[in-house]
């Protein structure tokens, strides 16, 4: 079970699985496919919905609070499937590996096309284990109006993927008149960014347009299996606040979940009292999206609006901002401030 394989429980829902540290009860995850007849896919002969909001999955699981539960690693009540409803596991390595034997599998739309030369080439490049397919790719519900999402995995995967992406007979890269179709995507994410600072941002990520489709592709790095940089880890939540920071290391940001050192220059607004006092003990920022995977690095000043949290690792703890939006009640964000 690798973090964004893709989980189907028993109630035919379809959950994408977020991170690789889990309680013994669940795996955490959100509602990425449900049966709705107002969708616009199919699966397992049925109409399904696609959801891409985190914290929309608290009202689509509102008749199951079987699926509501509380996290220690990430410090908040989040959702996830339990594990006796699990009654098939995607693998995002597994499809590649089947959708290169059966091609057939994909269908013939210009997407699909494109997804197959992809996969060619991946091989070709000797980089099948260290690269996946997920999104509805993964899943079977794709459409015609689909986008390509990949994972990779670990420093060899994302080297591989690095290599994939500057291949242009397959992707072309975001830039002239394209460059204000990816703003457009992100902008309802990322509120008040101007289009210059959120496509230096975006432009750093591995993801462009396919060759014949026009269609969008992106590559997530994940980390390494094995990975236990989180394993230990234990969150409370003591507030929100808004912060403008200097990111002093960038290593561990480039695979999610993203974690940034950052040193914090000033303080915009807090729900806590003499938010300075933590301020001076704020180390790191923290995501299990892929939104700010690989979007930052050292020497950069952003502006984040988030969850203070108090982090344990062993004998280690200390202050971070929380990324991870299982909310419906707040939007956090990070921008490049300049």
């Amino acid at each position: 079970m690798r973090d964004r394989d893709y989980l189907l429980d028993r109630h035919g829902v379809v959950f994408k699985v977020i991170g690789d540290v889990h309680p013994p009860t669940h795996y955490l995850g959100y509602v990425k496919y449900y049966p709705d007849d107002k969708g616009d896919r199919q699966l397992f002969g049925r109409t399904y919905r696609q959801n891409t909001i985190v914290s929309k999955a608290f009202g689509i699981l509102a008749d199951r609070p079987e699926c509501y539960l509380y996290s220690d690693t990430i410090g908040c009540v989040i959702t996830g499937v339990p594990r006796p409803d699990v009654t098939r596991h995607y693998s995002c390595r597994h499809a590649l590996a089947a959708l290169h034997q059966a091609p057939q599998l994909l269908g013939s739309t210009p997407v699909a096309r494109d997804l197959k030369a992809v996969i060619d080439r991946i091989v070709d490049l000797g980089a099948q284990d260290v690269i996946g397919v997920t999104g509805s790719f993964l899943v079977g519900c794709f459409n015609a109006r689909s986008d390509v999402d990949l994972v990779c995995y670990g420093r060899r995967g994302y080297e591989a993927a690095r290599e994939l992406f500057s291949d242009r007979d397959l992707i072309r890269p975001y830039e002239g008149d394209a460059l204000t179709r990816l703003y457009l995507r992100r902008a309802k994410y990322m509120t008040g960014s101007s289009f210059d600072v959120l496509m230096r941002q975006e432009t750093r990520k591995l993801q462009g347009l396919t060759a014949g489709a026009d269609a969008h592709i992106n590559c997530e790095p994940l980390r390494e299996d094995g990975d236990r940089t989180f394993t230990d880890v234990t969150t409370k939540e003591v507030g929100a606040i808004s912060v403008v920071a200097t990111i002093t290391d960038d290593v561990q940001g480039l695979a999610t979940p993203a974690l940034y050192g950052i040193g914090v220059d000033t303080v915009i607004q807090s729900t806590v009292d003499d938010p300075e006092i933590f301020a001076r003990r704020i180390t790191h920022m923290r995501s299990y999206l892929g939104a700010y995977t690989g979007a930052f690095r050292t020497g950069d000043t952003v502006y984040l609006s988030g969850k203070l949290v108090h982090t344990t690792d062993g004998p280690r703890s200390g202050f971070g901002i929380e990324l991870t939006p299982w909310t419906a009640a707040e939007s956090y964000l990070a921008t490049l401030a300049r």
